[in-house]
């Protein structure tokens, strides 16, 4: 099979497209023929700074059709197209993964959208649902929101009822997270992220942060409300994750660190996906995909992810 791999990381044109062994489908596994590759941002941190000791094929997500099951799997069959997680081996014409970390592709669902919406909107729900216990009438503050996890917070959180303050960068991307339900906007490079949310909510604070970036930590603190919440679930921003806690010590705030990996095969979290999927399929929530390149151009989709400010996930075609 065709693969994108790499063995020292590095920026993107460390990729290369190269033929690699079958994958084994092991007991348990599906083997999975992918047609679509979401880009995650945990690929690019691996490609960057993981060091492997062999030609490695990365990536998190895809989707596509089964080709043959393991002799243990039991919901799952040959000729089902699903959408996949797993820690390694998305970028590749064949993709071997555990049976409970498969989601079956609705009917009028594409294979790119559902090799996007797994890991975005499974994680974004974590975040207001789960751990931020988003109310409607609260007032939520999302950093990164033009990326795959915000993009999937602005809409999850407009549909709790809640007010949603999104910090993205221009015009275009802005008005496009207005139309996905963000009821303010703040770009940080021209405004204060945290005086505009005290401007916004009369000096009280968000009831709740997400924040995906990281370095933006300490002023995601100082933006939250007293007993408010702050879930972070990344660090896209690079750099130490240090904060000081005794301000929201005294504050009765709390923070929630959210990392999802095998949380996916956790049964309400995967039933949570399961309904995501259909609430994409009939319109309900949209998968933002900003661009869609082929697999051979690997090296050029990451480069695209990682420097062009995406709107949305960047998609691989196979």
């Amino acid at each position: 099979m065709k693969a994108a791999v790499y063995d020292n990381p590095g920026i993107p044109a460390v990729l290369e497209y190269v033929d690699m062994p079958d994958p084994a489908c092991g007991p348990g596994d599906v083997l999975i023929a992918v047609e679509s590759i979401s880009i995650e941002g945990g690929d690019l941190v691996n490609r960057r700074s993981t060091k492997q000791q062999s030609r490695w094929i990365v990536g998190y997500a895809a989707a596509g059709t089964i080709v043959a099951v393991g002799e243990n799997v039991k919901h799952r069959t040959v000729g089902q197209q699903v959408a996949a997680f797993d820690m390694q081996g998305s970028h590749a014409e064949l993709w071997a993964v555990p049976e409970t970390r498969t989601w079956l592709v609705p009917d009028g669902l594409s294979m790119a959208e559902g090799a996007v919406l797994p890991i975005s909107f499974g994680t974004a729900y974590h975040c207001v649902s789960t751990k931020g216990q988003l109310q409607a009438e609260e007032t939520v503050l999302i950093h990164g929101a033009a990326g795959g996890v915000g993009l999937a917070a602005v809409q999850l959180a407009r549909q709790a009822g809640a007010q949603v303050i999104a910090v993205a960068s221009g015009n275009d991307r802005q008005a496009r997270l207005r139309a996905l339900g963000a009821t303010h906007l703040i770009d940080r490079h021209n405004q204060d992220v945290v005086e505009e949310v005290r401007r916004l909510t009369g000096c009280k604070g968000a009831d709740l942060v997400i924040d995906p970036v990281g370095s933006t930590l300490q002023g995601s603190l100082s933006a939250l409300a007293p007993e408010g919440r702050l879930v972070f679930v990344g660090n896209a921003g690079g750099g130490g994750l240090a904060v000081e806690l005794w301000q929201p010590m005294q504050n009765n705030q709390t923070l929630h660190g959210v990392f999802m990996g095998a949380l996916f095969e956790r049964p309400a979290v995967h039933e949570t996906v399961d309904a995501l999927l259909k609430s994409a399929t009939d319109r309900r929530l949209e998968v933002v995909i900003d661009r869609t390149f082929s697999l051979k151009d690997a090296a050029s989709a990451h480069e695209h992810a990682e420097t062009a400010k995406p709107l949305g996930r960047v998609v691989m075609k196979v």
